[in-house]
């Protein structure tokens, strides 16, 4: 027998069926280890030797493996098919030989790119060795990624309180939404005025033909600038006499575009579905592990993280089938369509995403997965067949007329395309972020000589805008063209800058937050070599090159870190007052916008003599006068976000502190306030009595951006809890609050919390109802805003409900009676009823009872013992990240190559970790 190690256990699973009883399939569930988020995991003193963690889950892992290995004949690593998966294989091998688990056994590596019987019996079939280059490149990646997370967040911590962390490639992600948004602040309109002119043929058909030239000369878009030119073009051409001058047909073809990369996918998935980049990689994954179909459990895609655009022979073959069957031989060219790209990133797979058979059509394959997959499947087919289509054939139409009046000659120019024939746009068309309009209309027949009725003119006043914003796709887009991160990382990138909360999204668009350009700012002045895109896109390109084996990884992290380190050196002796001045002049048109009456945007409104300067405070940023503490004057750190629009109408003696107006019912003022535990807003104010009641306090529901709160829906959040219905059984009222664990509905003593989806302001009596409902028939503990969990289904033997649900220790998944903690590479919207009823089992077998989280438990008292032995090798506060760490450290297990160590990793996790 041999064991087979596979990354999720949906896929152990299936791959256990294809190959029969000779084999086991194990899970590793991801990666098992990881380098603890502490001060010496790399040691660029040791030449960047890294101690590597094996925590509690990836013990349990190992183990499962060690147990199978006695008495088999070998070890296959099966893990996905690219750096990271190479990566995983790596790590198993590493840890199960610290445990002298496969001395003398053969070890094989296999990979496929589709998860389907003959892709898995062909891989089987090509076995080779670990990538030793591919390894090595994850190495570099994830210690370059600790040496900038562990080092410059420090930093920011510092020098610039209530930012988070930087890293490696979110920092550069973010300074081009801040960019973006820097360019709106600074853009000027500019008027221009465009002329149209309805004009009627001789057949009488009308059309419309703009103005692009007068007197020989051509204008342009911005040339006719303002009114009084719009003014004479436009009395010249209602004197005029119209004739065509010229007709011009020409044929073209548009060609469609090749199958999906990770990164078109996520962008395609984000323009026509609404899907975020993590939420359309989650649904690809479910398909790649596939679903069970006619008793056979297939993938539906083949692997979703790659930057190649071609296509396996037999797969292409399979779409012609497809076309020809499907839309008929006048819709297939004659020859199969063949993509290629130069790939940018050796440490990826290089098929495009495609179905992995053509002949499964998105509204069979809709009966077996969810809405959000079937969805994202049926985009994915629909691209990948449309790939191998006939091109498109269009005709472009050109007409230019000739306007006289008088000896004037003034040009103008209609426009049309028609489709002759479809091809491939019958089943699909890309998307686009920003499109621009164009003309598909088709012109009426017309030829030079003819003469023409005018039948009105209109001219239109326009003013340049500022680019867009950023959406996710644009900005997915934008950096791949720049070379900044690698497909596979996107997803992750634009999910931490959400959850740092340095952007936002708001109208499908990002929006950079103060905080986010804080940072930003704060990296341009002092680390500006480090947020570069060239450097970035640079250092990208050497690790592809270790990829290739044509550097060393270490040589790599030497030159990066020679002057990396000397930058953060450099930061010690840095003033808060260098720090404040650098950021009031490069976010000087954020902070200090002009004023329509021209004085000067930085004088204090209160005082009339200091000037307006960002501060420092505990919360963060906010904007205070020079004359402090004479002139008391606040505000928060954009002007447009306080009444007034900065005239100085609010303010007080507190920094981040906004007035939004009176309350009509008490007359008090009504502020929205920055605190320890992030934004509220207050009714009046504390009193210096202590006897005195405190005066009424709501924080705000995540999701609201304290940019969105004025006086009404600051007074309807101080006015929660509000009665939203009667009991349908009781008749006792149902209120909607906001509470320490979030939003939540309550009738007497049992509460249910607000799904994602729900608006504690807005719910209605019909969701309350169905919420408290269902938390009475699910049970469960009484408390504030208690998890009613998602059912997902009930067990085929006790008829017991199956639920997962949200706890102390993380997701997990229940029948009542066993509760079963969710692996951290399963997400709670993820599980599905067979993956809950095979961990519930589990935990069975296991001896486990209604106790919640045991592994982490286990892990936290195991966490207690090593953290005691290890205090004495803890480093000081203030030294670097990359300095040698304390002697004993690193010195528990040593991994073969490269220079690796392994521990047991502590489950509470330090506070570094937590902002890092």
């Amino acid at each position: 027998m041999k064991v087979v190690v596979v990354e999720s256990p949906a896929k152990a699973k299936t791959i256990n069926k294809y190959l029969g009883r000779d084999y086991e399939v194990l899970a590793s569930f991801g990666h098992i280890r990881d380098l603890p988020a502490k001060d010496g995991s790399v040691d660029p003193e040791a030449d960047f030797r890294m101690l590597w963690e094996l925590d509690d889950r990836g013990s349990k892992r190992v183990s499962e493996i060690v147990r199978a290995l006695k008495g088999a004949d070998g070890l296959i690593l099966a893990t996905d098919p690219d750096r990271e998966g190479e990566a995983i294989s790596w790590h198993v091998v590493e840890a199960l030989n610290a445990r002298k688990a496969i001395k003398g056994m053969p070890i094989e590596r296999v990979t496929f790119n589709a998860i389907t019987k003959a892709a898995v019996d062909t891989a089987m079939r090509n076995p080779r060795q670990i990538d030793q280059a591919l390894v090595d490149a994850y190495l570099a990646r994830r210690a370059l990624d600790y040496l900038v997370g562990f080092n410059l967040s420090p930093v920011l911590w510092r020098k610039l309180p209530g930012a988070r962390s930087a890293g490696r490639v979110q920092s550069v992600a973010l300074r081009l939404v801040c960019e973006r948004e820097r360019e709106i602040e600074t853009f000027k309109p500019r008027e221009y005025w465009s002329l149209v002119a309805t004009l009627v043929t001789q057949d009488g058909a009308v059309f419309e033909a703009r103005l692009v030239g007068a007197d020989g000369k051509r204008i342009q878009r911005l040339d006719v600038g303002n009114g009084e030119d719009a003014a004479a073009f436009k009395r010249d051409l209602e004197l005029a006499t119209f004739q065509v001058g010229s007709v011009e047909a020409k044929p073209a073809k548009r060609h469609p575009a090749p199958p999906f990369t990770t990164s078109t996918l996520q962008q395609e998935a984000s323009r026509k579905l609404g899907m975020a980049p993590a939420q359309t990689m989650r649904a690809a994954q479910k398909l790649y592990e596939g679903v069970e179909i006619g008793g056979e459990t297939v993938g539906l895609i083949t692997y979703m993280r790659t930057d190649g655009v071609d296509m396996a022979p037999e797969a292409i073959a399979d779409a012609r089938r497809v076309i020809g069957n499907e839309y008929g031989e006048r819709y297939l060219p004659s020859v199969p369509r063949r993509y290629s790209v130069k790939a940018k990133n050796a440490q990826e797979a290089h098929e495009a995403v495609r179905p992995t058979d053509m002949s499964r059509l998105p509204k069979s394959v809709a009966r077996y997965v969810d809405a959000e997959q079937a969805k994202l499947y049926d985009l994915i087919w629909t691209r990948t067949v449309a790939s191998q289509m006939e091109s498109a054939e269009l005709e472009r139409t050109t007409v230019d007329i000739v306007a006289s009046v008088g000896p004037r000659r003034i040009e103008l120019r209609a426009t049309g395309q028609v489709v002759k024939f479809d091809g491939f746009l019958t089943l699909y068309q890309e998307g686009k972020d920003d499109e621009e309009d164009e003309d598909g209309k088709r012109l009426p027949p017309m030829k030079a000589g003819d003469a023409l009725k005018r039948e009105r003119i209109v001219s239109t006043q326009h003013f340049t805008e500022p680019p867009p914003r950023f959406s996710e796709a644009s900005l997915v887009k934008r950096m791949e063209e720049l070379g900044i991160g690698r497909p596979s990382t996107y997803a992750a990138v634009l999910q931490t800058l959400r959850d740092r909360e340095y952007v936002r999204i708001e109208k499908k668009r990002l929006v950079a937050e103060d905080k986010g350009r804080l940072v930003t700012g704060f990296l341009e002045s002092f680390f500006k070599r480090y947020v570069e895109y060239d450097f970035t896109a640079d250092l990208e390109t050497q690790l592809d090159r270790v990829s290739n084996a044509e550097i060393d990884w270490r040589e790599v992290l030497r030159d990066f870190w020679k002057d990396f380190s000397a930058a953060i050196s450099g930061t010690k002796e840095l003033r808060v007052t260098e720090v404040l001045d650098a950021l009031n002049d490069l976010l000087g048109a954020h902070i200090f916008p002009e004023k329509a009456d021209g004085s000067n945007p930085r004088t204090c409104p209160t005082c009339g003599s200091g000037q307006l300067s960002l501060k420092l405070g505990k919360f963060g940023a906010f904007v205070g006068c020079s004359n402090y503490p004479e002139c008391k004057y606040t505000r928060q750190l954009a002007a447009n976000a306080v009444e007034g629009e900065g005239d100085g109408t609010s303010g007080g003696g507190q920094p981040g502190t906004r007035v939004l107006g009176d309350d009509p019912v008490t007359g008090m003022p009504v502020t929205l306030r920055d605190g320890r535990f992030g934004p509220f807003v207050q009714l009046g104010e504390a009193s210096t009595d202590k006897e005195a009641p405190k005066p009424k306090r709501s924080s705000l529901p995540k999701g609201l951006s304290p940019s969105d709160v004025d006086l009404e829906k600051a007074l309807r959040l101080l006015a929660l809890p509000r009665e939203v219905a009667r009991h349908p059984e009781s008749g006792e009222p149902i209120l909607a609050n906001l509470g320490r664990f979030g939003p939540y509905v309550q009738h007497g003593k049992m509460y249910a919390n607000l799904g994602r989806d729900d608006d504690v302001l807005e719910i209605g009596a019909n969701r309350a109802i169905d919420l408290i409902v269902a938390k009475e028939q699910g049970g469960g503990r009484r408390g504030p805003a208690s998890d009613p969990g998602r059912s997902l289904g009930n067990h085929p033997e006790t008829g017991k409900a199956i639920v997962v649900k949200s706890g102390k220790y993380g997701p997990y998944v229940t029948d009542g009676t066993t509760n079963a903690t969710l692996p951290k590479t399963l997400a709670a919207d993820d599980i599905a009823l067979p993956q809950a009823l095979e961990l519930i089992a589990a935990r069975e077998a296991a001896g486990g009872g209604k106790k919640k989280a045991p592994a982490r438990k286990t892990a936290t008292k195991t966490a207690t013992k090593t953290t005691a032995k290890a205090g004495a090798a803890k480093a000081p506060a203030k030294k670097p990240a990359g300095t040698k760490a304390a002697a004993g450290t690193a010195a528990k297990s040593t991994a073969t190559a490269p220079k690796t160590t392994t521990a047991k990793k502590p489950a509470a996790k330090t506070a570094a970790r937590k902002k890092a």
